[in-house]
């Protein structure tokens, strides 16, 4: 037995622990983790560095931060059709490779326009506005290489494994700048160079994951360098009705989310108002940044452990409707309890069940609903998808939280209330886009026969 045969073999037993990854796949199940993993390490080192350059960016720079979403989507406008033009003229790794280096020279030019002192007080403000449309660029790339170079019945037994990569590297990637920070080791420009860095080895990473998926006994039949169709990812969108179902269902799940995190964090803001008023020398600074670091640690522990042992189960046994009706179903049963009036610490280990369920469940659900589609889908309207309609969302959830604080003065129970209405939608959305997925997997099963 070859080396690489044993390494093959050992592989796949550890990963059968999580799926059934067999013989001859282990070794690009393990890159294609591997890569999810780095691109996750460097988004949230880069996160990490988001905070205090926006908050140190001016006296207007908190008011400023609130209007990123919408900045963020009017940038995604111009963004997406660039990268579909783009993606038309290269091949699946030359595109990964341009996406790749021009994140890299903008966080460079973020470096020079530092040192140069240029746009001090709007610096940190252009900066979070690129992190959101990085964030979702290259995580949605990375998916739709992934869709693009594995047939369905492969895609649905390895995406839950490829998937821990994400859940592991996001708490990774976060400890990291939190550590060279509080050690005074580097400064936020010196830390996006680490970031820099990453992104550089997944290009390495991709080249060698490419070799093993190509040698796959089953795999869809594209070449390195074929090249996409022309087209627009929003019209690919717009004119197709299982695309548009996704569209729907992310504006939906991320209006639920980004007002669930206003609720918790006037609960949070409250439970320190009270404190402090018990004991005027508390910190309530301090208060709230134990508890967000308690929650979010609590969180990735519990997305990993759904990642790792449940998702791949849910998928095999459930199928597509187990694994995007599970979030909805948590999300109603989280704001059901903040609509009864429960305090924080029930709401905390609701938001708990309902964030560490989206970072697991429902991003693998995202991945595998993508397995079906054309390839020009895959790449162009999954860009457009997973950057400005998710955007979307929170621009749409900013609007309600501004009305219905300063204009109905509405409390945070009302706001639950309003999500459980736009819950029963999601998952009314959820059900018709079962029941397109199935019709797909139908017709690509009855192609295959012929």
């Amino acid at each position: 037995m070859s080396d690489q045969s044993a390494i093959e073999k050992g592989l796949s037993k550890v990963f059968q622990l999580f799926s059934d990854v067999r013989e001859g796949e282990s070794l690009a199940t393990l890159l294609l983790l591997l890569n999810l993993f780095l691109i996750l390490v460097a988004y949230y080192i880069i996160k990490t560095v988001r905070e205090p350059l926006i908050l140190a960016g001016g006296e207007q720079a908190a008011e400023l931060k609130s209007y990123a979403a919408g900045f963020q989507a009017a940038v995604l406008v111009v963004y997406v059709p660039i990268y579909g033009w783009f993606s038309s003229k290269v091949g699946r790794l030359k595109l990964i490779f341009g996406l790749t280096v021009f994140f890299i020279a903008c966080i460079e030019i973020f470096y020079l326009m530092a040192s140069a002192e240029v746009l001090q007080n709007y610096i940190g403000f252009i900066f979070y506005v690129w992190v959101g449309i990085f964030s979702l660029s290259v995580i949605a790339q990375f998916w739709s290489y992934a869709n693009d170079m594995v047939l369905k019945s492969i895609g649905d037994r390895l995406f839950p494994v490829v998937a821990i990569g994400a859940t592991v590297g996001s708490p990774v990637g976060s400890a990291v700048a939190g550590w060279l920070y509080d050690a005074k080791i580097m400064g936020s420009y010196e830390l996006m160079q680490i970031s820099a860095g990453i992104l550089l080895l997944t290009m390495g990473v991709y080249v060698l994951a490419d070799r093993k998926l190509e040698q796959l006994p089953e795999k869809p039949k594209t070449s390195v360098d074929e090249k996409l169709s022309s087209g627009g990812g929003f019209k690919l969108v717009l004119t197709n009705k299982y695309l548009l179902l996704i569209a729907v269902l992310l504006i939906l799940l991320n209006l639920v989310n980004t007002t669930g995190e206003y609720i918790l964090s006037k609960a949070v803001t409250a439970a320190a108002a009270d404190a402090f008023s018990a004991d005027p020398t508390l910190d309530k600074g301090a208060f709230i940044g134990a508890f967000y670091g308690k929650f979010f640690s609590v969180v990735n522990v519990v997305a990993v452990v759904i990642q790792a042992f449940i998702v791949s189960r849910l998928v095999k046994y459930l199928g597509m409707k187990g694994v995007l009706f599970a979030l909805p179903i948590v999300s109603f049963g989280a704001y059901g309890l903040v609509a009864a009036g429960v305090g924080l610490g029930v709401l905390r280990w609701a938001k708990t069940a309902e964030n560490a369920t989206d970072y697991s469940v429902m991003n693998t659900a995202k991945a595998l609903l993508w397995l079906p589609t054309s390839r020009e889908e895959k790449y162009k309207a999954k860009q457009a998808i997973d950057t400005f309609f998710v955007r979307l969302g929170d621009v749409i959830s900013a609007l309600l939280i501004f009305v219905g604080t300063a204009q109905l003065a509405l409390k945070p129970q009302a706001f639950a209330m309003f999500n459980l209405v736009v819950i029963v939608a999601w998952m009314g959305v959820a059900w018709l886009l079962v029941k397109e997925y199935n019709k797909l997997v139908d017709t690509d099963s009855a192609d295959e026969a012929v």
